[in-house]
């Protein structure tokens, strides 16, 4: 498209679950739905557009032994954009990934800076490993450098224990939250296990990733303190895998997380149906490949939640606790659109037939 040209969708718009339109136009970049007078160079879009796909939990500039080149991250945003993810909360990055923000081709990215850690109780290479006495320093660091998120790893494998096991002290958590909500900023924490989370919970946290380790106990209290979840169900099919490579060493973890994955669609219906908000990620970047996108809202389908919901958790709802527009007049134009009707059938999601991204189609 020129720079003078508008773009035209029509057939059906989904602004939000019940609200579906016949038709936008795309001026300037910006969404309206009042038809422009004298348009020129007009293209035509015709199908099922939905707001551009959010991943709530990705890490764009993370491989495998941690930070990587900017041509890999390039690789990896390119990959999100292209199957239809235009809006990325960045769960924790040692990457500085700002040059992004100055490229209309990559999806928009809300960062919540590095992990913090507790010492060799993380991934190597992630994230920031200190001491509880430390947390709250490195929380306003973090802070500072994230876009209104930080992001704690709550529960690690504990070596000695041989298990998963809290990180952290809830003093030093309770101290490390309030210092993040000081500054202005989320915090969200990584959690396998069910021990960390009534400490995390009662201390104020906003989000827990994976999330795993919710129980019929612990639901209640998430649903009373509006804590969201993301569960990443991409990840957790990992468990397996980890579990028998770690059996001989460390068996009571490998069973625990054998425990784990084996309820996990339980664990997700039952927090949904308590009325927790459950938002889509997939964990990507690290191990998992970029472009899950499509796979987790169809977990999320198998593990209970209605088509609808399913897609709210990677749309509407998403973007609208992450305080980004949507399909909204005058927003940016950052949209997908599909051959049939999402909302009758996910799967669709893994073949967009066209992806706009700040008014220009990419893809």
């Amino acid at each position: 498209m020129s720079e003078r040209a508008v773009l035209h969708v029509r057939g059906r718009v989904l602004a939000g679950p019940d609200d579906v339109r016949d038709e936008l136009w795309v001026v300037g970049g910006r969404i309206t739905y009042d038809r422009p007078a004298g348009a020129r160079d007009v293209r035509t879009v015709e199908g099922w557009a939905l707001p551009g796909l959010v991943d709530a939990h990705c890490h764009v500039g993370l491989g495998p032994h941690g930070p990587v080149d900017a041509g890999t991250a390039e690789k990896q945003a390119l990959t999100d954009r292209d199957t239809g993810t235009l809006l990325v909360r960045d769960a924790g990055s040692p990457s500085d990934t700002r040059w992004i923000d100055d490229r209309e081709d990559l999806p928009k990215i809300i960062r919540a800076g590095r992990h913090i850690a507790r010492t060799r109780r993380y991934i190597r290479g992630f994230a920031h490993e200190i001491e509880p006495e430390d947390l709250v320093a490195y929380v306003g660091q973090e802070a500072r450098r994230g876009d209104g998120w930080v992001k704690l790893v709550g529960d690690w494998i504990d070596r000695d224990l041989g298990d998963l096991a809290p990180t952290w002290p809830r003093e030093a958590v309770e101290a490390g939250i309030a210092e993040a909500h000081r500054l202005g900023a989320r915090v969200t924490a990584h959690c396998f296990a069910e021990d960390s989370l009534r400490d995390l919970v009662e201390s104020g946290i906003d989000c827990v990733e994976h999330a795993t380790g919710l129980t019929d106990e612990l639901i209640p209290l998430f649903a009373g303190h509006g804590v969201a979840i993301v569960p990443t169900l991409v990840n957790i099919a990992t468990f397996p895998k980890l579990a028998d490579g770690g059996e001989a060493k460390f068996p009571c973890w490998s069973a625990h997380m054998r425990r784990l994955y084996e309820r996990r669609y339980d664990t997700v219906r039952n927090a949904h149906d308590a009325g927790i908000p459950v938002f889509v990620g997939t964990d990507a970047g690290g191990t998992l490949p970029h472009g899950l996108v499509a796979a987790e809202v169809a977990e999320l389908v198998t593990a209970g939640l209605s088509a609808v919901d399913a897609l709210a958790a990677a749309t509407w709802a998403a973007r609208a606790w992450l305080g980004r527009p949507g399909l909204e007049e005058g927003a940016a134009a950052d949209l997908v659109v599909y051959e049939t009707d999402p909302r009758a059938d996910v799967r669709v999601l893994a073949d967009p037939r066209r992806i706009v991204l700040n008014g220009r189609v990419v893809g």
